[in-house]
């Protein structure tokens, strides 16, 4: 199935009206959706290989992201990449397959059963991962995330009691860290997971809340297949950082979470 896109009325609602229109309602909601003649993984496959053949790599990244929740496994995505280079060029192959490593992961695993439920709630070309009721905010990529990420402010950095809507690319995760107070997170959109130290991972899904104690290992971050948005609320001390980073959790094991 589907999901329905609103990327085009949220991003350009107000400056391109007609095309926000032409891309959630027409693009997304009329084409993409008639599955009986084409299914939403084949549909994939045929946008993949478009977009690697014109070299449109932002947009191929957010497609194969897409792909990837529409059930087509990184054999398959490598296979189509390979066999594309020799019509669409060879350095085009090579930027592709930097994509698809950071979309599928490098290990050696490769789950070739395809959960045709899944939701394809991983971005699409003109669309942005769902940061739930709060726009996606700015990138905060780097060292302590293992993808992209992105940070809205919900109040003043330096209060003493910050709050914050970060959203994870899919598969994307944070490294092993603790809160000298604590922290609170309240999912608002997609799927993800959450460990404490000592504990089984748990699965987090709209709505859910989870506390995690002082000084308490933990990570989380996004599902493997969707992206995932919470509210972050980390109470802080003056003088004192309000968050201490560790190793990041076993990759096979996050992996195998899906």
């Amino acid at each position: 199935m589907v999901i329905k896109q609103t990327a085009g009325h949220d991003r350009l609602g107000r400056f391109a009206p007609q095309f926000a229109h032409l891309n959630d309602d027409v693009l997304f909601g009329q084409i993409w959706s008639r599955e009986d003649e084409l299914s939403a993984r084949d549909r994939s496959m045929i946008t993949c290989a478009g977009l690697m053949s014109m070299g449109l790599f932002p947009q191929l990244k957010s497609h194969m992201a897409m792909a990837k929740g529409n059930g087509v496994t990184r054999t398959e995505m490598v296979a189509l990449i390979t066999h594309l280079a020799f019509y669409a060029g060879w350095p085009k192959a090579w930027s592709a397959f930097d994509l698809a490593k950071e979309i599928y992961g490098e290990g050696d695993r490769d789950d070739e059963s395809r959960d045709t439920t899944a939701p394809a709630t991983a971005t699409a070309a003109g669309t942005e991962p769902d940061s739930g009721p709060y726009p996606l905010g700015d990138s905060a990529d780097g060292p302590n995330f293992t993808g992209h990420v992105w940070l809205h402010r919900l109040t003043d950095p330096d209060a003493e009691c910050a709050a914050s809507n970060v959203t994870f690319a899919p598969g994307c995760v944070n490294r092993w860290h603790t809160h000298p107070h604590g922290q609170l997170l309240i999912v608002t959109a997609g799927q993800g997971w959450e460990q404490e130290e000592g504990h089984q991972p748990r699965r987090l899904e709209p709505g859910d809340v989870v506390f995690c104690p002082a000084g308490v290992r933990h990570w989380h971050g996004a599902s493997g297949r969707a992206s995932m948005a919470h509210i972050a609320v980390t109470p802080a001390s003056s003088g004192q950082s309000p968050v201490e980073w560790m190793e990041f959790p076993d990759p096979d094991q996050v992996a195998a979470l899906g």
